[in-house]
């Protein structure tokens, strides 16, 4: 019988079919909106104060709905139907924005204004991001997961960062409330999309519940029964390659937000790019955003997952050093670019490695407490961030990208082993349990205006 190994088609031959289509669209529509928003939040603020500290306030609120919110995000999206996860989750941030624009309009903007619509659009990005993972392998064939992450990826990247943000700096010149209106049309788009997914998108495939991937529960458990949260979390603690590379994940993420909280004052504030140009900075940053996750693919097709992470982490940590010592907004530019095409290289194949680890049918919790465990101490790098900052604003970049660099180089060892920890396209996830690797040490979620997911999770 001939291998699957051999039958596997490469990577971009593999179809993802109109299903993936219709989820695809609904994530360009998603992060469209992000991507505006994003952009219209720190550039209001910015007419407001220009104190670092109250600039990475704003940033920083960014991560604390994954905090509070990601694990009770993941247990809705293993409870209710996906697809009208993600709807709610567009319906709440169109109100938010509806907010926002009102607040302009009638001239009540402030801080605290700006500060509870990050908050908000934080928590139906958690909710519909997490849902959108969880969905991915329900459309989509293992074999075809790089493939489709790359694609979700560049959306998120290219939608959010080239398309998104500069419309958002262009519309921000015109009228300060336009960012926000249009964010809500599109994020009201982007809800009506993902009604239309299949019923497979609805649920998690798989037929059963192993005693072995869920310890803490008793006796059989039925594919349509909730697995108990403590069930997947013990399946996370006790998954020996999963754990430590989410603890990888938190210190990269960590030292990704550090150096990345103040990226709109930096550009203003230190090489005089006017509020209208900073979307075109962040469209040629998406650009090596874009390219990296599009050609993660055919790059762990080429080089192995392992050694594509591994790269990928160092480039992204290297490029953020540039940035450190750029002279100029060009060069800036550049450098940031390599970060982001760095940052989201790594993201798809780590997407699908995760996705095809944990099972289905607590994809969602376990996804939603991996991220609130990366996303920990990026509240308080960021915070951190920015107060080096006022020392000088790209002390921040030289420090963080160094440090992503140092702890990708000694966790390279647990990265190089991510090929065999990737499941057979059609073998179930088997349980790695036992004790903690001797380097416990990104998603590397991408931290402000420049990663490539500038808050994915991504």
């Amino acid at each position: 019988m001939t291998s699957a190994v051999a039958e596997a088609p490469s990577p971009k031959d593999v179809a993802l079919g109109k299903d993936f289509s219709r989820l695809w669209g609904a994530a360009i529509g998603s992060n469209l909106s992000d991507g505006i928003a994003r952009l219209a939040i720190p550039l209001a603020a910015v007419t407001l104060t220009t104190d670092p500290i109250a600039i990475s306030v704003l940033t920083a609120l960014a991560y604390v709905p994954w905090l509070v919110f990601g694990v009770p995000s993941g247990m809705i999206v293993d409870r209710v139907d996906r697809r009208h996860a993600m709807a709610a989750a567009s319906a709440v941030r169109v109100l938010a924005a509806a907010g926002v624009a009102f607040a302009i309009a009638t001239d009540q903007i402030t801080l605290g204004v700006l500060a509870a619509a990050v908050l908000v659009f934080g928590l139906g990005e958690t909710l519909f991001d997490n849902a959108t993972n969880a969905v991915l392998p329900s459309l989509v064939r293992r074999r075809g997961l790089d493939k489709a992450n790359g694609r979700i990826q560049a959306a998120q990247v290219g939608v959010d960062m080239f398309v998104a943000q500069p419309v958002s700096g262009v519309l921000f010149s015109v009228a300060i409330v336009l960012p926000m209106v249009v964010s809500g049309a599109g994020y009201f788009i982007a809800g009506a999309l993902v009604l239309l997914l299949p019923a497979a998108a609805a649920r998690a495939r798989g037929t059963e519940v192993r005693a072995a991937d869920a310890p803490a529960c008793q006796g059989p458990i039925s594919p349509s029964a909730s697995v108990p949260l403590r069930a997947a979390l013990a399946f996370l603690w006790r998954h020996r390659y999963l754990r430590s590379m989410v603890l990888i994940t938190s210190l990269v993420g960590a030292f990704l937000a550090f150096a990345q909280a103040i990226t709109v004052l930096l550009f203003v504030d230190r090489f005089g790019v006017s509020a209208q140009l900073v979307g075109v900075v962040t469209a040629g940053i998406g650009l090596g955003g874009v390219a990296g996750a599009l050609t993660a693919g055919a790059v762990v097709a080429r080089l192995g997952r392992g050694r594509t992470m591994l790269g990928a982490a160092v480039a992204g940590g290297v490029g953020l050093v540039a940035v450190g010592l750029a002279p100029n907004a060009w060069l800036a530019v550049v450098a940031y670019a390599v970060s982001a095409y760095g940052i989201a290289m790594w993201n798809v194949p780590w997407g699908s490695l995760r996705q095809a680890i944990i099972p289905g049918y607590m994809l969602g919790r376990v996804l939603g407490a991996a991220r609130t465990i990366t996303w920990g101490l990026m509240p308080v790098a960021t915070m951190l961030g920015g107060w080096i900052a006022r020392v000088d604003l790209q002390l921040p970049y030289l420090i963080g990208g160094a440090g992503t660099v140092v702890v990708s180089v000694l966790a390279a060892r647990l990265l190089l082993s991510a090929d065999a920890h990737m499941p057979d396209d059609e073998a179930p996830p088997e349980p790695d349990v036992g004790p903690a690797l001797a380097v416990e040490t990104m998603e590397i979620a991408g931290a402000g205006v420049a990663a490539s997911r500038a808050p994915q999770g991504s």
